[in-house]
């Protein structure tokens, strides 16, 4: 039976561990000069409907790493962009590749590839989840954290794919998760059926940054406007009190880390010198996104 990763609830809390344990490992050995091809012969199969700089990047770097080859796909400049439908697009690159990447809009169109294919589909990003970067996150909280369950993680900002993949993680690994949105920008209603708030201790979403970034060990942002949403100065107006910057920065606890899972409009959700200063890890964790991308592979297609 073929694996998924469409959300991070497609893995066990033991999963995540190991692939976490695996990552570590591989960015260690990559340090040393050492490349493990543990993928040759295999092919990834990207299929993007969305620009995208780290995981387009960090997938196609990851396989030719591991020994593998990678194909990449716009959906102008394929059948997709004349009305192909996932399902049989899924069906076709699963008799080629051992793998499929899918960056798309809606988490249903990922559903539908996944139901064509025959080989494992991993979700690149969709506007539900994005659980290849919380993944990364992970590992970046555990390389200066190290127990994730005893961490205290702030999410400011939009109730977006990061915030609803927040969600999951805290799910499955039991840190103490809180989430702060301007009324209206709450993560997604179906995400939230799956808690139920008011009998879960470690979820908590409120209207106030302050309140969500208290003795925080890591503090999170995104920018206010994903892919494909116009930019307002009414939404911009809302979220003005949700920007990380210094003064928010100084309720977590001193040693708080700062991440952002890019790419950042500066100045809007998260000041210079927060994204640039003592705390960021934001670098970090861009980096991480290539030996996580490398542990996922291995985990679904080796």
């Amino acid at each position: 039976m073929k694996k998924d990763l469409l959300t991070l609830l497609d893995l066990s809390s033991d999963q995540v561990k190991k692939l976490l344990e695996r990552a570590a490992v591989l960015k260690k050995e990559r340090k040393k000069g050492k490349v493990a091809k543990t993928l040759s012969g295999k092919t990834l199969a990207m299929v993007f409907e969305k620009p995208s700089t780290r995981t387009r990047a960090s997938f196609d770097i990851a396989m030719y790493e591991l020994g593998g080859h990678s194909i990449y796909l716009e959906s102008g400049s394929s059948q997709l962009g004349r009305g192909e439908t996932y399902f049989d697009t899924g069906r076709v690159l699963s008799r080629y590749a051992h793998g499929i990447v899918v960056r798309t809009f809606s988490q249903s169109n990922l559903e539908e590839f996944s139901r064509g294919s025959s080989m494992p589909v991993i979700n690149g990003l969709s506007d539900l989840y994005h659980p290849c970067q919380l993944l990364t996150d992970l590992l970046t909280m555990q390389e200066n954290k190290k127990d994730l369950s005893d961490c205290v993680v702030s999410y400011v900002g939009d109730g977006n794919n990061v915030a609803n993949s927040w969600i999951t993680a805290a799910i499955l690994l039991g840190f103490t998760l809180k989430i702060a949105t301007p009324k209206g920008y709450e993560p997604e209603a179906g995400i939230l059926k799956k808690i139920d708030l008011k009998s879960t201790d470690n979820i908590v979403i409120t209207s106030e940054p302050s309140e969500a970034v208290r003795d925080a060990d890591v503090v999170n942002t995104d920018t206010w406007f994903s892919m494909g949403q116009e930019v307002s100065e009414e939404k911009k107006k809302a979220f003005a009190p949700f920007q990380v910057n210094g003064e928010l920065l100084r309720k977590a606890k001193k040693d708080a880390i700062v991440l952002h899972c890019l790419p950042a409009h500066r100045g809007e959700e998260i000041t210079n010198d927060v994204m640039d200063g003592p705390q960021s890890r934001v670098w970090d964790q861009a980096e991480n996104r290539l030996h996580v991308q490398k542990a996922i592979l291995e985990m679904y297609l080796k």
